[in-house]
């Protein structure tokens, strides 16, 4: 049977962390954001009362459950995994519930009202998905409008990884921990050990952020800004502290530094432990960074091509251009492009106005993703690459049914498990797709979704992107949507997130017998 005694346990710790860093955000709202002389506001009430509901479940969790000494198997990972972002979310999206409830001044049509609507965005934040219900992010209080990045830099990497680096009580089922959460086919420490490749993951996450906060203050952005955009950068999150997200600043210059660090969030960051060690031949010959760059560079080049001379229209309902150059095309496509491959989701164009061409390679886009080990969502790029060599194995064997040719990529040999994996997975990825397509258009009163809203919307969630096309497109938001069908998406976003398993397992009644 399953130890759940232990996996209470180890939930309870996880509160804990994420309690913690709640606690964080309301120090710094009680001591650098007062808004009015009666003491503490609306704001640093709700996050300090989620602290406690946090530290309480945490300490409750912990004192019932099992011994520190007992074993965390393959399905206790799993069922661990998964109830710590389901439930992870629920403590996330309680300072919103409780803003809502505490703030004098929230009107009572605000989204934060309904907690499936926050739900959505804790899940949203946590799964660095960046779809938000919310219609004016600028009025936002600042210390909600940090929790929500820090949500996504959480789970950026993944707060089951911080868990493994951080706790010392799983002991070798912190392996079993980290391969179940870490995303890709195939995940390999970077080191022996597995809380040395966690906790060197989360140096380098580090690095990138303080570098990029630095760039961005460099560039002219508040200090404030710079640090909720690059929470959401480094994560692939998307939250932005504007409605016109990235667009706003309407600088080619936070542009430019937001497409090179948006580019370097979607690598495999066990690329960066080999440059680490100057590994440089490991670098240049890894198959899937090739692969990646060059579906970069060749997607920005058709969107560029399609939106050069042609009006467009920036996320700031202000600024459009009747005649978009060369340059602003090159600026504003491939911020695009890299911003859906690596499912980051920000926006400096309305590119739902965009011509067929330009939407169609997005939306491809949106299912390949980024790099297998990057904090990226999406199919990821090594997946798709195993496709189509299989693809093309498949296709010679018709014609040469005697020729039995070994499929690699790069060093690495594609056995009949890894083949039949993938296969798998991307079939399940394209039927969830269908699935949340349909039951977003059976569950929303009829005539008030379209068919490309609903499509776009459940790829959007699944492969944790943010924006799709439709009534979800650049300028939109996802508030509008009916309580059920945020449950249902929040649920397409762990999915995504966790890549499809973690959370199906526990639907299979083998899963919970005895072995």
């Amino acid at each position: 049977m399953i130890n759940l005694r232990h996996v209470i346990r180890q939930l309870g710790a996880l509160m804990g962390v994420l309690s913690i860093s709640i606690l964080a955000i309301a120090a710094w709202s009680a001591l650098l954001q007062p808004d009015d002389s009666s003491g503490l506001t609306a704001t640093t009430w709700s996050l300090l009362i989620t602290v406690a509901i946090g530290m309480a479940a945490a300490a409750g969790f912990w004192w019932t459950g099992g011994s520190a000494k007992d074993f965390l198997g393959r399905r206790e990972a799993l069922l661990l995994v998964a109830l710590s972002w389901l439930v992870g979310a629920a403590l996330a999206a309680t300072p919103f519930r409780l803003w809502a409830m505490l703030g004098p001044t929230v009107p009572m049509d605000h989204p934060f009202h309904n907690f499936a609507a926050c739900y959505f965005e804790a899940m949203s934040g946590l799964t660095t998905t960046g779809a938000t219900v919310l219609g004016d992010v600028d009025h936002l209080p600042r210390g909600l409008l940090l929790w929500r990045a820090m949500t996504h830099w959480l789970g950026g990497l993944g707060i089951v990884v911080l868990f493994v680096a951080v706790l010392p009580t799983l002991g070798v089922g912190g392996k079993k921990l980290f391969q179940v959460e870490a995303p890709g086919p195939a995940t390999q420490g970077v080191r022996p050990r597995i809380r040395e490749t966690a906790r060197l993951l989360w140096v380098i996450y580090v690095a990138l952020t303080l570098a990029q906060i630095a760039a961005l203050l460099a560039c002219g952005m508040s200090l404030f800004d710079s640090v909720c955009h690059t929470l959401a950068t480094l994560a692939t999150g998307g939250f932005s502290t504007h409605n016109a997200s990235i667009g706003g600043y309407h600088s080619p210059a936070i542009d430019t530094v937001t497409i090179l660090f948006m580019l370097l969030a979607g690598v495999n960051f066990g690329i960066y432990y080999q440059i680490i060690r100057r590994r440089w031949r490991s670098v240049w010959s890894d198959p899937e960074l090739h692969l990646y760059l060059a579906i970069v560079l060749i997607a920005g080049t058709i969107v560029t091509i399609s939106i050069w001379g042609r009006p467009l229209q920036t996320t700031d309902p202000a600024v459009s251009f009747a005649d978009t150059s060369l340059l602003q095309s090159i600026r504003y496509g491939f911020f695009q492009v890299i911003s859906i491959q690596t499912t980051t989701g920000f926006c400096t164009a309305d590119f739902t106005k965009w011509g067929p061409v330009a939407k169609a390679v997005l939306m491809i886009l949106m299912f390949v993703g980024a790099s297998a080990g990057s904090t990226g969502g999406g199919i990821k790029v090594i997946r798709c690459l195993i496709v189509f060599k299989v693809m093309i194995a498949e296709v010679e064997r018709i014609f040469r049914p005697n020729v039995v040719r070994t499929i690699r990529v790069g060093k690495m040999t594609i056995d009949d498990d890894l083949r039949l994996g993938t296969l798998v997975y991307v079939l399940g990825i394209l039927i969830l797709f269908a699935a949340g397509t349909i039951a977003l258009i059976v569950i929303e009163p009829a005539g008030q979704l379209t068919f490309k809203t609903a499509a776009t919307a459940a790829a959007a969630t699944l492969n944790n992107i943010g924006p799709g096309l439709g009534q979800v497109g650049a300028i939109e938001n996802y508030g509008w949507f009916t309580a059920p069908s945020m449950i249902v998406m929040s649920i397409l976003m762990a999915l995504g997130r966790l890549e499809v398993y973690a959370i199906f397992v526990l639907f299979v009644p083998s899963f919970w017998r005895r072995q």
